[in-house]
């Protein structure tokens, strides 16, 4: 194909051995073929011109805004964070594939081509606000083929150390680093509702209106019935005064005092007798009006006494569900796995990796983590059969998307030889099968 013959590698350890490399035939990122046959379902990408605006002027534009988003998206998805990678990626031919047929035919986007849309083109203020709003298209025609009766909102902040002259930056006493402390609102299913970059010393509920109004008012356009959960930095009286007049029901943790201990002194006394093997837990639920609030709400404690501990743990919860005290605390334990999300989130696709100098540089960065979180996320719950449904996204990344292909070129068609290690040929159809199901009978 025009490529320069070199010399194959040889290897001591085994003489018959040679390595020869083909970086415009040889791809490690095949699997992203299967994302890029969900997005092409689902219609992800291609709604990017009905949200962000092409700032880019004059007639001599090679490379078109739905490509260069592509190029962003399926690269952090595969691993590559950054532009540091474009100039190989340029050449990888499942890269070129999932960008389109211009890319196949001729080159994907340069280094600077690709920087250039990242901190150019997205950075205006019309472009931020058009990146939500494609995040939350995106999820709403996920949630069109998923099955379900409400939505649980879960919100919580987490950090992203820098280690350089961000904006924005500042050390934060609690999670002992310089870093930004952004805010992520999920829904139950894993997919990331909205998140807000902010600076690193903010109060862990600081701006948390901001990202659930827009939420709330889609889905109660639908009249769907909404949850909300989130720990004891948003157990202010301003977020129930927001909750309780839209009808969402919420659990929220409360941090303890001594009023609250007062309610459950009866069951902070430590049983009699040898102590089970497994923990004695009691559940109590009472009235309780903080001095910021204008009327009592309802409180849930559970109280739990381990085996060789000599003191209980306790827990408070406030709630206006209607449920029995121990099915608040099943429910309000669900958010563990809300956590879960963001960890997956920061630890495969390395989101919290935000480099550049300007925060809105930043932020731009985040979102685009978030749509490769989303689209992963997608093909985890929406394609994978029973069988590998419990795949963490760290697996999905490793064993699918990391697949070793080879790209044949014929006269009339292209090719990919797959890799049959992890994922075989059989559960690969299968999971094209699920995606082709997709399209054709949304919601």
């Amino acid at each position: 194909m025009g490529e320069k013959t070199q010399e194959a590698l040889k290897l001591q350890f085994d003489k018959r051995l040679r390595l020869e490399f083909h970086g415009a035939r040889i791809t490690s990122d095949a699997g992203l073929l299967a994302c890029r046959e969900l997005d092409e379902a689902l219609g992800l990408t291609e709604a990017a011109p009905t949200y962000l605006r092409e700032t880019r002027g004059g007639g001599n534009v090679q490379h078109e805004l739905v490509p260069l988003l592509r190029r962003s998206v399926y690269s952090r998805l595969a691993g590559y964070e950054d532009t540091n990678d474009a100039v190989r990626l340029a050449r990888d031919p499942a890269i070129q594939a999932v960008v389109g047929r211009q890319a196949l035919e001729k080159q994907a986007a340069s280094t600077n081509t690709l920087s250039r849309f990242e901190t150019e083109v997205l950075l205006t203020e019309e472009n931020l606000k058009g990146g939500n709003q494609l995040n939350a298209e995106w999820v709403d025609q996920a949630m069109k083929r998923t099955r379900h009766q409400r939505i649980i909102l879960d919100m919580d902040s987490s950090e992203s150390p820098v280690y350089g002259e961000q904006e924005g930056a500042t050390y934060n006493g609690h999670f002992q680093c310089v870093c930004y402390h952004p805010l992520c609102c999920s829904n139950q299913f894993g997919d990331c509702e909205g998140a807000m970059l902010r600076p690193g010393n903010v109060h862990s509920a600081e701006r948390w209106r901001e990202i659930p109004e827009t939420i709330v008012k889609r889905y109660q356009r639908r009249r769907m019935r909404l949850l909300f959960r989130a720990d004891a930095a948003f157990a202010k009286p301003e977020v129930y005064e927001y909750l309780e007049p839209r009808d969402i029901g919420y659990a929220i943790r409360l941090p303890a005092n001594e009023v609250l201990q007062e309610h459950i002194k009866h069951l902070l006394k430590r049983p009699v007798g040898r102590p089970p093997k497994k923990p004695i837990v009691w559940y109590h639920d009472f009235q309780y009006q903080a001095g910021s609030r204008n009327r009592p709400q309802r409180v849930v404690a559970k109280v739990e006494w381990p085996q060789g501990e000599l003191f209980p743990r306790v827990g408070f919860i406030a709630t206006n569900l209607s449920a029995k005290a121990k099915g608040v605390v099943h429910f309000y334990n669900g958010r563990g796995t809300a956590e879960q999300w963001i960890k997956e989130g920061k630890y495969a696709l390395n989101w919290s990796r935000l480099f550049r100098h300007r925060f809105v540089a930043n932020q731009v960065r985040l979102q685009l983590f978030i749509l490769a979180y989303n689209l992963g996320n997608f093909l985890r719950r929406l394609g994978l059969p029973k069988a590998v449904k419990d795949w963490s996204l760290r697996s999905l990344q490793l064993k699918l998307i990391k697949m070793g292909g080879r790209l044949v070129r014929h006269a009339r068609r292209l090719t990919f030889q797959l890799a049959e290690v992890a994922v075989s040929r059989e559960l690969f159809a299968v999971i094209l099968g699920r995606i082709a199901r997709l399209c054709l009978a949304p919601g």
